[in-house]
């Protein structure tokens, strides 16, 4: 036993106190820890942890899981680096926790939805993953239920339509804005009270096209489920896509070559520049300041070029593999690369200088669209949006993996959590990303790029950092295919930041807080 798991058992049997719990744990895979609770453990247990102020990171479930269990939830918890996750097994229903921890919430409707758990004592007992126009008794995720389209109600009565918050007042109106938008994005409703222009309450309503991604995944051998990772979200291809991979290679044991990880990461830092690119460039347009946002929406179509120039893919899709990457990257492409990140970092800075000295620019990103530090760990905020508000969490260097053990990067963190901080935290990221990308360059080690993947039976976690912040997946392979395949991404989460981001600014504002938080309906909506 090293000392980083010598250290992380500590602290889980500190967690659990003295007792047969602490005899009952087991690591996984991936250096996370298990431990099975009884139904009269359970509330006590998640009581405890609460108040010793560990993270609800990830709740799901999953079926014949445990022997003579028909389901088994799984409540996946975070303090100083450690994970631990509680197995309750049970026969249909459980106890709500979203009321003690309220990252819970979302989760228990999506149980509830998928497989028909019943929360006892669930506050919002509204549908969150089917919409109303699904057929009664139809549970999505169930292994009974073919993942096919299901036979849609014709017609919903008035009294099943999903029932939005009311707010009551002289004066107050409501402005419902979508699930449709214009352009080419996802559906997602918004619905705001409002008196005047200014916003007193925001509810997010999405799930409007649930795909059935983890469902596509079962029963199907890891290398195919690769292209169903990279398509939770486009521009989330790599990191989605390293994250399954991580787990499928550590239930097998495989090791990846240096020059693999390397190539990876330099994948992974180009993903999160394109779309901190996009967010800024999208968060100039909305406050008509062209200049800086051509600057930016120029400098991205590059990065999406060099992406291509390397792969063959704009999004870096069909690298990533169970072993390491699918093949090789030719030398002079790998010199075209470090030319372009040389340059691109002069043009950045120049581009920033202009926007950050604009005084029009400043006037609306601050203090516009606070989130406040105190929701960051009751909701699980994570990402830019988290570290913008003195959060100073990230995957990389709390769960390093790959070569960021060896290469973690600085962790910027701004404490007033307006548009401004946000922006700024991903100027530092994207200036961040171009100096890893040099450093590897500089260093790439020579060899091969993959090496044989056998599967192999077992489970574990894993957890990755996207632009947006946490993403994690839970893989389970049985008898070589994948049993279940479980992913929540950093959107799934930060969703939920915007409701209390808005409170108490303008109509006029919210595209500009949308905008800087930079959430994926895709990557909610699996």
């Amino acid at each position: 036993m090293n000392a980083d798991e010598s250290t992380g058992k500590h602290l889980v049997h500190e967690l659990l106190g003295p007792g047969p719990l602490a005899e009952q744990v087991t690591e996984g895979c991936n250096g996370e820890w298990y431990v099975r609770v009884s139904g009269t453990e359970f509330l006590p247990l998640v009581t405890a942890f609460a108040s010793r102020e560990c993270a609800l990171i990830g709740l799901f479930c999953t079926e014949r899981f445990s022997p003579g269990a028909p389901f088994s939830l799984l409540y996946v918890f975070e303090k100083k680096g450690v994970l631990l996750v509680i197995v309750l097994d049970t026969a249909q229903s459980a106890p709500s926790i979203a009321r003690l921890l309220p990252s819970a919430c979302w989760p228990e409707r999506e149980c509830r939805d998928g497989f028909g758990i019943a929360f006892e004592g669930l506050f919002d007992e509204r549908r969150l993953l089917l919409h109303e126009t699904y057929p009664d008794d139809y549970y999505s995720l169930k292994k009974s239920v073919a993942n096919v389209p299901p036979l849609m109600k014709p017609s919903v009565d008035p009294s099943e339509e999903y029932p939005f918050r009311s707010v009551q007042g002289d004066g107050v109106y409501q402005i419902p804005v979508g699930p449709v938008h214009a352009g080419i994005i996802e559906p997602g409703h918004f619905r705001f009270s409002v008196i005047g222009e200014k916003i007193f309450n925001l509810e997010v309503r999405m799930f409007y096209k649930h795909r059935g991604i983890e469902k596509l995944a079962e029963r199907r051998l890891p290398e195919d489920v690769v292209r169903i990772a990279e398509s939770v979200s486009g521009d989330e291809s790599v990191v989605n896509t390293v994250a399954f991979c991580i787990a499928a290679e550590k239930i097998a044991g495989t090791h990846v070559p240096e020059r693999a990880w390397a190539l990876r990461t330099i994948f992974m830092e180009l993903e999160r520049i394109g779309s901190h690119l996009g967010d800024q460039a999208g968060m100039l347009v909305d406050v008509a300041f062209p200049l800086g946002a051509s600057q930016f929406a120029v400098i991205r179509e590059e990065v999406f070029r060099i992406n291509a120039l390397l792969t063959g893919s704009r999004f870096l899709r069909g690298m990533v593999v169970p072993g390491g990457i699918s093949r090789d990257i030719r030398t002079e492409d790998l010199e075209a690369l470090a030319q372009f990140v040389r340059q691109v970092r002069k043009r950045y800075r120049t581009g920033l200088k202009i926007v950050l000295s604009t005084a029009s620019v400043i006037d609306r990103f601050s203090p516009t669209g606070v989130v406040r530090r105190s929701i960051l760990r009751p909701l699980n905020i994570t990402g830019p949006t988290s570290r913008a508000s003195g959060g100073n969490g990230d995957v990389r260097v709390d769960h390093p993996y790959g070569i960021y053990s060896r290469h973690p990067p600085s962790v910027r963190t701004l404490h007033d959590g307006d548009v401004l901080s946000r922006f700024t935290v991903r100027a530092s990221e994207i200036l961040d990303s171009l100096d890893l990308i040099e450093r590897l360059l500089t260093t790439l080690p020579e060899g091969t790029v993959k090496e044989a993947y056998d599967a192999k039976d077992g489970y574990t976690l894993s957890l990755v950092e996207s632009a947006r912040g946490q993403n994690l997946c839970w893989v389970w392979i049985r008898d070589g295919v994948v049993e279940r395949y479980k992913v929540r991404t950093a959107s799934y989460c930060n969703w939920l930041a915007i409701e209390h981001a808005v409170q108490g600014e303008i109509v006029p504002d919210f595209p500009l807080i949308n905008k800087s938080l930079n959430l994926s309906y895709a990557g909610t909506d699996l």
